[in-house]
């Protein structure tokens, strides 16, 4: 019997919580499984002990974009581009400017 994915990513996390690369593959997982709520609950929780890293705004955003939370979406996108300014991250920073701009068009 082959372990999945979710189950290899969960053994991992559990292994060391505070691994951020760990924390997005697995909130990634549960989106993809279909499990908004728990990749939110992922996502938000990296946010919250690991603000630098950079990588989780543009998919937390789209995921509440996704769960019509547009509000908290363009206020995500506004976080994290000011996060790839400080880190000087231009392909993140127009990753997130151009997100935040097709938000802006919808809203």
């Amino acid at each position: 019997m082959s372990t999945s994915r979710l189950d290899t990513l969960l053994e991992m996390y559990n292994n060391d919580t505070k691994d951020s690369f760990i924390r997005f593959a697995l909130a990634k997982e549960f989106e993809k499984l279909g499990d908004n709520q728990l990749a939110l609950e992922h996502y938000t929780g990296l946010k919250m002990d690991d603000p630098e890293y950079v990588g989780l705004y543009y998919h937390l955003a789209k995921l509440l974009e996704e769960m019509e939370a547009s509000d908290q979406a363009m206020k995500v996108y506004i976080e994290g581009i000011a996060v790839a300014k400080k880190q000087k991250d231009f392909h993140a920073l127009a990753e997130l400017n151009n997100a935040k701009t097709n938000l802006e068009m919808e809203l």
